[in-house]
This record gives structure tokens, C-alpha cells and sequence, in this order.
């Protein structure tokens, strides 16, 4: 079982956007901006193009209700989607509220947050996701 596996098992703490049976969105913990969010299938699946069709359109239909969460509770111009990165062999959809496109480049210094932020950051998205 790999880690987001884990995490969406609860075996592993992390700051929960909002959960369905198939699907989970949590706070990335290096995140670029307040409200970077990840979007992961239950199902361990390394590669997003990899998912079946029906699957993958559920996926993203789940992505776009946490995403407009994502934009309520962190307003900006529009909430990057992308999906990137290598060192974890499961498929993850980042979310990232931008008032730019610099706020989604991953080269930048990330931010550092307490778990209280954290929390509140979670909190508040999870509560736009169940209106």
C-alpha cells in the first residue's frame, strides 16, 4: 500500500478537503499557497491515463466540486489543475487557488504552516465542499 493509499485509509493523519467512496482530497503538506489541495482515487492506480473512462470522468467531476470549494473558501482569479509529479506512485490531482500563474510553480519556496493553519485551511474547504 502505497502512502496516499494510506492516507486515504486513515492510517496515516492528513488535513481531509472533502471524501467519497472513491475518491479523497486532502492538503498537500508542502503546499505552494494557502488551499493547495491533492485529489486521489481510493483505488491505487499509478497513472491518471490509466483509469478507465467512467472512472476517470468521475474522478474529475469530484476534482471540479472540490475545486469550486477550493475557490469559495480561497477566493482568486481561478483554481489551477495539474497533474504532476513522479515520487509518488499513485495517480494525484494538485488544486491550486491563483491570483497568477506564479502561484502554481512548483519551483517555488513552499510555505510553511502550523498545524493550526492547516486545520483551519481543511476546515473551511471541507465546509464549502458539503454546501
Amino acid at each position: 500500500m502505497d502512502i496516499f493509499s494510506k492516507i486515504a485509509a486513515g492510517e496515516i493523519p492528513s488535513y481531509k478537503c472533502a471524501e467519497n467512496e472513491e475518491f479523497y482530497a486532502f492538503l498537500d503538506i508542502n503546499p505552494l499557497v494557502k488551499g493547495h489541495t491533492l485529489v486521489i482515487p481510493r483505488r491505487e492506480v499509478d497513472y491518471i491515463y490509466d483509469m478507465a473512462d467512467d472512472e476517470l470522468a468521475r474522478y474529475q467531476v469530484f476534482a471540479k466540486r472540490v475545486a469550486l470549494a477550493v475557490g469559495r473558501a480561497f477566493p482568486c482569479k481561478k483554481v489551477a489543475q495539474v497533474v504532476l509529479g513522479l515520487e509518488v506512485p499513485h495517480a494525484h490531482i494538485h488544486l491550486i487557488p491563483m491570483q497568477s500563474e506564479q502561484d502554481a510553480d512548483f519551483r517555488r519556496e513552499k510555505l510553511k504552516l502550523t498545524e493550526e493553519e492547516f486545520k483551519e485551511i481543511a476546515s473551511n474547504i471541507l465546509a464549502e465542499f458539503s454546501k
